[in-house]
């Protein structure tokens, strides 16, 4: 049968290879579910606990709703190649996250019945942010190697913004004996939560300059390649900054956070498991010197040692937290059916023990899983992405949330002292959902270029003078 000549330049070309789908209506199924489960949970609340649903379940419903579609069409437009389950795990995350919210405020209204502040409503206000700053992301930075260039000045102000609640007054920084806050007029900040991004980008581009250096080797012991001398200048900077946010800023969690990360980041440069020896070993030898110098990381470790020798008083968070994940048992209460309100400041330091006790190890142990999706694509995206410089920064990205997690569940189950980090997505609070956002769409750009296909390589033309001849008899 004749027909019309295709005029796809694919099809003219027989050995030409498909370009690799780019699965956004996998991504809009995915985003569908998350939706749902998000709607589901939020009903299980509503019915649990007050034996009706919320007047402001539709708008709440339309809400979430504009906010991913808004999102998936951005990324389809934008990042057509990108990664179909990053911004799925996120909503699922956020979603989950604004029910366990909501069913802490239901608790608190039985308990205090003047209590009229709900924070699920502020925590979607904080997502419809994170969502425009996604957006944003992904429309300016077009290609994620214009950050290199930026490196030292994102550097310094992430220097800035990690360094100024300690200067400040601490009236308006000091929360919980942590100096981490901006507090101005009602509103507040958390201004580490975005120099971790930064310094990120720093360490990427830096680590990509200088890996050759410092992955010379000077000598062998016990098998292992040691660094020059000379070269372990950027782990002491590194380690000496993280023992000053400890120092000035009394907050462990940061500064244990931005140590692992440069440790890692410099390990995947360099290839050397050197580096991540002697980074626990400066790890060690600076907590043991915290410890005996400072009170507030003493009581801390005391605390985490033998919390019930404490119960009445540092204690007393971590033992309710222990209690509630051991009422939960394998399959929880259910949502609405346990005490998760019983553990102090539970919407945000200690949502995974509310999880855990509503929803059984069975259920907190899905939540892990949906973050070790987010991170193997993160880490699947580094290892496909074929600039150096993408290849460092998706993987400190995602290994920023792997430790965070790590460290914050550690905390409540008390396998790790506290160190005040809050869970990405799912706790509340503005500064950690909005920054995690933007690191989430540095990672859907990256995905967007290591999944694209590469351009054609068009040979050169060889001008007709130039063509090679041959004689022929015939």
């Amino acid at each position: 049968m004749s027909g019309t000549p295709s005029t796809d330049p694919r099809a003219a070309a027989p050995g030409a290879t498909p370009p690799p789908p780019k699965r956004r209506g996998t991504e809009l199924a995915l985003l569908g579910f998350a939706l749902f489960i998000t709607l589901v949970a939020q009903a299980i609340v509503d019915l649990t606990i007050t034996g009706s649903l919320r007047p402001d379940m539709l708008t709440f419903g339309g809400w979430i709703t504009a906010l991913w579609v808004v999102a998936h069409l951005v990324v389809r437009k934008f990042a057509p190649y990108a990664d179909p389950l990053l911004l799925p795990a996120v909503a699922l995350l956020v979603g989950l996250g604004l029910a366990v919210i909501h069913r802490l405020d239901l608790a608190a209204e039985q308990v205090d019945s003047t209590v009229t502040r709900e924070d699920a409503p502020v925590q979607l206000m904080w997502a419809t942010v994170g969502v425009l700053l996604f957006v944003a992301v992904l429309v300016v930075l077009r290609d994620h190697r214009l950050l290199s260039r930026f490196a030292y000045t994102l550097a310094l102000i992430g220097l800035v913004l990690l360094a100024l609640p300690a200067v400040l007054p601490s009236s308006i920084s000091e929360v919980n004996g942590a100096k981490i806050w901006i507090r101005l007029a009602g509103f507040s900040i958390q201004p580490g939560e975005f120099a971790k991004i930064c310094l990120i980008v720093f360490f990427a581009a830096y680590l990509v300059d200088k890996r050759d250096v410092l992955a010379l080797a000077s000598r062998r012991v016990a098998g292992i390649e040691l660094p020059r001398g000379r070269d372990l200048g950027p782990v002491l900077v590194a380690w000496a900054l993280s023992i000053l946010v400890l120092v000035f800023e009394r907050d462990l969690g940061s500064s244990l956070l931005l140590f692992g990360i440069f440790v890692v980041m410099l390990y995947v440069a360099t290839e050397r498991a050197s580096w991540l020896l002697i980074g626990l070993g400066l790890f060690a030898g600076g907590a043991l010197l915290a410890y005996q110098i400072f009170g507030h990381v003493q009581a801390r470790v005391d605390t985490w040692l033998d919390p019930f020798a404490y119960r009445d008083g540092a204690g007393y968070q971590l033992v309710q937290s222990l209690f509630g994940l051991g009422t939960g048992g394998l399959f929880g209460a259910g949502l609405g059916g346990g005490r998760p309100d019983q553990v102090p400041v539970a919407k945000s330091d200690f949502i995974a023990a509310a999880i855990g006790e509503e929803l059984g190890l069975f259920g907190l142990v899905a939540v892990i899983i949906v973050y070790l999706v987010l991170v193997e694509r993160g880490l699947r995206t580094s290892l496909i992405v074929r600039d150096a410089f993408g290849k460092l920064l998706a993987a400190g990205l995602s290994f920023a949330l792997a430790w965070q997690v790590f460290v914050v569940l550690g905390g409540v189950t008390g396998l790790l002292p506290l160190t005040g980090l809050t869970t990405p997505f799912l706790a509340y609070g503005g500064s950690s959902l909005v920054a995690n956002f933007a690191l989430v769409a540095i990672l859907v750009r990256i995905s967007d270029a290591a999944r694209r296909p590469a351009p054609p390589v068009t040979p050169p033309r060889t001008a007709l003078g130039d063509a090679p001849t041959e004689v022929v008899q015939s």
